[in-house]
């Protein structure tokens, strides 16, 4: 009973994180991240904020959403202790959800208190915002696999391949690297907004414009690198004898990452309007779990490619004694 209950559970819980993740994009695109002050948990030193301005209200909301989102993860991993046994790879996964939350919590709360907000722009917040960015990338493929373990797809056991899995590990890394160079990109597309699609290219290429701004031409070049490989991978893992969950995975990341540069480069078009930047989040976050769903449902495959060869061998060695 516990398990059929649990899988819906745990994707209803990855939808409030993605919620709550593209508020929190809002709340630094639209600069309230200092709607609260430099107060953390309080919000201006009170726990319900009185007479609060606009800023205050988008500050708090993210705040308390995620509060909910924290008591979810925790009900998770309650849930798959209770569900499953010890060492199991779903209650494993909830486990790391867990850890990961705490640590985006941390990582928030940091923000506030070290005043890497609203205006602010330094390279500390850039810094502290592509470790903002990592966490939370590792947190929804925590939520997500757990929710796609906890589904009864299949996970992978030892022995595992990783040498064949060594493309897709790759690709993970270089989509962290382009959701870092993303959020610098976002910052600096808040803190300086161009005019017009020429200014914004003169102050990439001005050696006197803020570094924030000349940082920006790494992002493009690192999206589309990884997005040309993930989508050749994606490709072949549709057309190999692959399994249905696979195939149908490699389609959707395929189809993602097409949206996703045709949303770049709208976004680019429209000077990074806030509703543009929240798609393109969106967008990313999909991309990435995407490649995360492709890495699992390729190890899991690799597992059963080892046990099928193996098992002729043994039955061989079973059929002389």
């Amino acid at each position: 009973m516990l398990r059929a209950r649990f899988a819906p559970f745990a994707w209803g819980v990855v939808i409030v994180s993605f919620l709550v993740i593209v508020w929190g994009a809002y709340v630094r695109a639209s600069g309230s991240g200092a709607g609260c002050g430099s107060h953390w948990p309080l919000c201006n030193g009170t726990v319900l904020p009185r007479n609060p301005a606009l800023e205050t209200i988008v500050e708090f909301l993210h705040r308390a959403t995620s509060g909910v989102a924290l008591l979810l993860v925790i009900g998770l991993a309650v849930l798959a202790r209770r569900t499953y046994p010890a060492g199991h790879v779903v209650r494993r996964a909830a486990w790391a959800s867990l850890f990961f939350m705490v640590t985006e919590a941390l990582v928030g709360a940091g923000l506030v208190l070290l005043e890497l907000v609203a205006h602010n722009d330094s390279i500390a917040r850039a810094v502290y915002l592509g470790v903002h960015l990592v966490n939370t990338f590792l947190l929804l493929a925590a939520l997500t696999l757990t929710a796609w373990w906890g589904s009864g797809r299949p996970a992978p056991v030892r022995p595992v391949d990783w040498r064949r899995l060594a493309p897709l590990l790759l690709i993970l890394g270089g989509l962290l690297l382009v959701g870092v160079t993303g959020a610098v990109t976002a910052l600096g597309d808040t803190l300086f907004p161009a005019g017009s699609l020429a200014e914004g290219m003169r102050q990439d290429t001005s050696p006197t414009a803020h570094i924030l701004l000349r940082l920006r031409v790494l992002h493009p070049i690192l999206a589309i690198t990884v997005g040309t490989v993930l989508l050749v991978l994606s490709v072949r893992g549709t057309l190999r004898e692959t399994s249905p969950a696979t195939s149908l995975v490699g389609r959707f990341a395929a189809g993602l990452v097409l949206t996703q540069v045709a949303a770049g480069v709208l976004n680019l078009l429209l000077l990074a309007p806030i509703w543009m930047q929240l798609v393109h989040l969106f967008l990313a976050d999909l991309v990435w779990l995407s490649a995360v769903l492709l890495t699992a449902c390729a190890a899991a495959e690799t597992v059963q490619t080892a046990s099928r060869s193996q098992s002729p061998a043994l039955d061989t060695a079973i059929a002389h004694r």
